[in-house]
Protein backbone atom coordinates (compact mmCIF):
# COMPACT_ATOMS: atom_id res chain seq x y z
CA UNK A 1 0.00 0.00 0.00
CA UNK A 2 1.34 3.45 -0.99
CA UNK A 3 0.38 6.83 0.34
CA UNK A 4 -3.36 7.40 0.21
CA UNK A 5 -4.48 10.84 -0.92
CA UNK A 6 -7.73 12.46 -2.00
CA UNK A 7 -7.75 15.05 -4.75
CA UNK A 8 -9.90 16.82 -7.25
CA UNK A 9 -11.86 17.80 -8.95
CA UNK A 10 -9.71 15.68 -11.23
CA UNK A 11 -9.75 15.43 -14.99
CA UNK A 12 -9.05 12.76 -17.54
CA UNK A 13 -9.75 9.82 -15.28
CA UNK A 14 -12.24 8.01 -17.53
CA UNK A 15 -9.92 5.02 -18.06
CA UNK A 16 -9.40 4.70 -14.30
CA UNK A 17 -13.14 5.11 -13.68
CA UNK A 18 -13.91 2.32 -16.13
CA UNK A 19 -11.27 0.01 -14.60
CA UNK A 20 -12.72 0.63 -11.12
CA UNK A 21 -16.35 0.18 -12.18
CA UNK A 22 -15.55 -3.09 -13.99
CA UNK A 23 -14.09 -4.47 -10.75
CA UNK A 24 -17.55 -4.08 -9.15
CA UNK A 25 -20.05 -6.03 -11.28
CA UNK A 26 -22.49 -6.43 -8.34
CA UNK A 27 -23.09 -2.67 -8.52
CA UNK A 28 -22.12 -1.72 -12.06
CA UNK A 29 -23.08 -4.74 -14.15
CA UNK A 30 -25.30 -2.92 -16.64
CA UNK A 31 -22.99 -1.96 -19.53
CA UNK A 32 -25.01 1.05 -20.68
CA UNK A 33 -25.03 2.52 -17.17
CA UNK A 34 -21.34 1.78 -16.66
CA UNK A 35 -20.46 3.64 -19.85
CA UNK A 36 -22.64 6.57 -18.79
CA UNK A 37 -20.81 6.79 -15.45
CA UNK A 38 -17.48 6.75 -17.31
CA UNK A 39 -18.60 9.59 -19.62
CA UNK A 40 -19.97 11.54 -16.67
CA UNK A 41 -16.59 11.33 -14.92
CA UNK A 42 -15.26 13.55 -17.71
CA UNK A 43 -18.20 15.98 -17.63
CA UNK A 44 -19.07 16.62 -13.98
CA UNK A 45 -16.76 17.39 -11.05
CA UNK A 46 -15.00 14.12 -10.27
CA UNK A 47 -12.74 13.48 -7.30
CA UNK A 48 -10.21 10.71 -6.94
CA UNK A 49 -8.54 8.63 -4.25
CA UNK A 50 -5.01 7.55 -5.10
CA UNK A 51 -2.92 4.90 -3.43
CA UNK A 52 0.58 5.87 -4.47
CA UNK A 53 0.34 6.70 -8.15
CA UNK A 54 -2.74 4.53 -8.86
CA UNK A 55 -6.32 5.81 -8.68
CA UNK A 56 -8.32 3.35 -6.55
CA UNK A 57 -11.59 5.23 -6.16
CA UNK A 58 -13.59 8.12 -7.51
CA UNK A 59 -16.70 10.17 -6.80
CA UNK A 60 -18.60 12.18 -9.40
CA UNK A 61 -20.83 14.97 -8.09
CA UNK A 62 -23.65 16.74 -9.89
CA UNK A 63 -25.05 20.19 -9.16
CA UNK A 64 -28.85 20.48 -9.20
CA UNK A 65 -29.00 23.93 -7.58
CA UNK A 66 -26.18 26.09 -6.16
CA UNK A 67 -26.82 24.82 -2.63
CA UNK A 68 -27.90 21.27 -3.48
CA UNK A 69 -25.71 18.62 -5.11
CA UNK A 70 -25.87 14.88 -5.69
CA UNK A 71 -23.33 12.10 -5.36
CA UNK A 72 -23.83 10.74 -8.86
CA UNK A 73 -21.32 7.88 -8.70
CA UNK A 74 -19.02 6.61 -5.95
CA UNK A 75 -16.83 3.58 -6.53
CA UNK A 76 -13.75 2.06 -4.90
CA UNK A 77 -11.85 -0.69 -6.71
CA UNK A 78 -12.80 -4.15 -5.38
CA UNK A 79 -9.21 -4.82 -4.26
CA UNK A 80 -9.16 -1.60 -2.20
CA UNK A 81 -12.57 -1.78 -0.50
CA UNK A 82 -13.08 -1.68 3.28
CA UNK A 83 -10.04 0.52 3.93
CA UNK A 84 -11.90 3.81 4.55
CA UNK A 85 -11.30 5.06 1.01
CA UNK A 86 -14.97 5.71 0.25
CA UNK A 87 -15.42 7.53 3.54
CA UNK A 88 -12.26 9.62 2.99
CA UNK A 89 -13.21 10.44 -0.57
CA UNK A 90 -16.68 11.45 0.53
CA UNK A 91 -15.26 13.68 3.30
CA UNK A 92 -12.95 15.38 0.78
CA UNK A 93 -15.93 16.10 -1.49
CA UNK A 94 -18.08 17.32 1.40
CA UNK A 95 -15.37 19.81 2.39
CA UNK A 96 -15.01 21.01 -1.21
CA UNK A 97 -18.77 21.49 -1.53
CA UNK A 98 -19.22 23.15 1.88
CA UNK A 99 -16.46 25.65 1.02
CA UNK A 100 -18.64 26.64 -1.95
CA UNK A 101 -21.76 27.14 0.18
CA UNK A 102 -23.42 23.82 -0.61
CA UNK A 103 -25.66 22.73 2.25
CA UNK A 104 -27.53 19.69 0.91
CA UNK A 105 -26.15 16.52 -0.59
CA UNK A 106 -28.24 13.66 -1.90
CA UNK A 107 -27.59 10.22 -3.29
CA UNK A 108 -29.86 7.71 -4.97
CA UNK A 109 -29.41 3.97 -4.63
CA UNK A 110 -31.40 0.77 -4.96
CA UNK A 111 -34.18 0.58 -2.38
CA UNK A 112 -34.38 -2.15 0.25
CA UNK A 113 -37.69 -3.20 -1.34
CA UNK A 114 -35.48 -5.00 -3.91
CA UNK A 115 -33.42 -7.68 -2.20
CA UNK A 116 -29.69 -7.18 -2.81
CA UNK A 117 -26.83 -7.86 -0.40
CA UNK A 118 -24.54 -5.52 -2.37
CA UNK A 119 -26.96 -2.62 -2.15
CA UNK A 120 -27.62 -3.44 1.50
CA UNK A 121 -23.91 -2.67 2.00
CA UNK A 122 -24.34 0.55 0.02
CA UNK A 123 -27.27 1.72 2.15
CA UNK A 124 -25.33 0.82 5.31
CA UNK A 125 -22.33 2.85 4.13
CA UNK A 126 -24.43 5.93 3.46
CA UNK A 127 -26.22 5.60 6.81
CA UNK A 128 -22.85 5.32 8.58
CA UNK A 129 -21.67 8.61 7.07
CA UNK A 130 -24.79 10.54 8.03
CA UNK A 131 -27.33 10.17 5.22
CA UNK A 132 -31.02 9.89 6.03
CA UNK A 133 -33.63 8.24 3.79
CA UNK A 134 -35.97 10.82 2.26
CA UNK A 135 -38.15 9.14 -0.34
CA UNK A 136 -38.57 5.98 -2.38
CA UNK A 137 -39.33 6.16 -6.10
CA UNK A 138 -40.64 2.79 -7.30
CA UNK A 139 -40.39 3.57 -11.04
CA UNK A 140 -37.64 6.20 -11.45
CA UNK A 141 -35.08 3.73 -12.86
CA UNK A 142 -37.68 1.27 -14.12
CA UNK A 143 -40.17 -1.16 -12.58
CA UNK A 144 -37.50 -3.61 -11.34
CA UNK A 145 -35.15 -0.98 -9.87
CA UNK A 146 -36.88 0.93 -7.05
CA UNK A 147 -34.85 3.96 -5.98
CA UNK A 148 -34.15 5.20 -2.47
CA UNK A 149 -33.20 8.88 -2.17
CA UNK A 150 -31.00 9.72 0.82
CA UNK A 151 -30.01 13.22 1.96
CA UNK A 152 -27.36 14.80 4.17
CA UNK A 153 -26.97 18.33 5.49
CA UNK A 154 -23.38 19.53 5.16
CA UNK A 155 -21.65 21.48 7.90
CA UNK A 156 -20.67 25.02 6.83
CA UNK A 157 -17.02 25.42 5.87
Amino acid sequence: MGTLRFHGPASRIAADAERILRSLPQWFGIEESLQEYVRDSETWPTFAASDGDRIVGFLTAREHFPGAWEVHCLAVHAASRNRGIGRGLHLHVEQWLAARGVRLLQVKTLSASRDSAAYGETRGFYAAIGYQPLEEFPLLWGPRLPVLQLVKVLAPA
